[in-house]
């Protein structure tokens, strides 16, 4: 599980993602390099990392379920993922 700090610098990236989209769009639009470097630079969507809704973790992503190859495998087990289950041959 990721430590509470890392979730919140993940969160906070991507509060800051949405904010400065449109006039990110819009700077590079015009061609405005110079402005676009003075943004910060966590307002960068390629700043932001795939992890799990869960647990945080960043390894082992699924992105059609948006949590990670353990919390996916665990809820499978459970019976919380409708039409999942574990192969067996």
């Amino acid at each position: 599980m990721a430590r509470e700090s890392i979730k919140a610098r993940q969160r906070k990236r991507e509060k800051m993602v949405a904010q400065y989209a449109e006039k990110r769009e819009a700077l590079k639009a015009a061609g405005d390099w110079a402005a676009l470097d003075a943004l910060p630079r966590n307002s960068s969507k390629v700043r932001l990392k795939n992890r799990c809704q869960l647990s945080g973790r960043p390894r082992g992503y699924s992105r059609y379920f948006g949590i990670s190859r353990v919390a996916l495998r665990d809820m499978a087990l459970n019976g919380k993922i409708p039409g999942l289950k574990k192969a067996s041959w």
